[in-house]
């Protein structure tokens, strides 16, 4: 019997040979299907809440108008003033057509013709602002208008 010995069975290495592979491939993956903002709001606003809310598809030709009060980098009220954020620049109700006009110069035809402006303002902001935008819109031509609100039992914004 002393012919037969038994040995310690050791637990064979883990291969690690594939997870770069794989940690590559996940990479990946979430590069696909992030979605990044198009435009970074400089000015806080609370979107009212609605009880008819359709999501609109959201095509190349979209531009962003944000209503509401001035932030810093960190996300802090800045003044009491109402600013209106066109894309990424401050404009005025005067400048909104010719605002516009360029924003619209730099699109394709095909978003030119299908552009919705996405109207996002503050649930506390002042009706005749958000009505001089209106009709500066109006003027402008830009008649496809989307008004972002939340759902009554939604906290988040859409």
């Amino acid at each position: 019997m002393s012919r037969f010995q038994r040995r310690k069975r050791e637990v064979p290495g883990l291969n690690l040979a594939s997870l770069p592979d794989l940690i590559f491939t996940v990479l990946f993956f979430f590069l696909l299907v992030t979605h990044m903002r198009d435009v970074n709001p400089k000015v806080r606003f609370e979107v009212p809440q609605g009880t008819e809310l359709a999501k609109t598809p959201n095509k190349g030709g979209m531009v962003y108008i944000f209503i509401g009060k001035l932030v810093d980098e960190q996300g802090r009220v800045v003044s009491d003033e109402t600013r209106i954020q066109l894309n990424d620049r401050y404009v005025s109700v005067d400048e909104i057509v010719s605002e516009l006009n360029r924003v619209r110069s730099q699109m394709s035809e095909g978003d030119r013709q299908h552009m919705v402006v996405s109207l996002r303002a503050d649930r506390h902001t002042e009706m005749g602002i958000i009505n001089d935008v209106k009709q500066a819109l109006r003027q402008a031509g830009a008649l496809n208008v989307n008004y972002s609100a939340t759902g009554k039992n939604k906290e988040n914004r859409e």
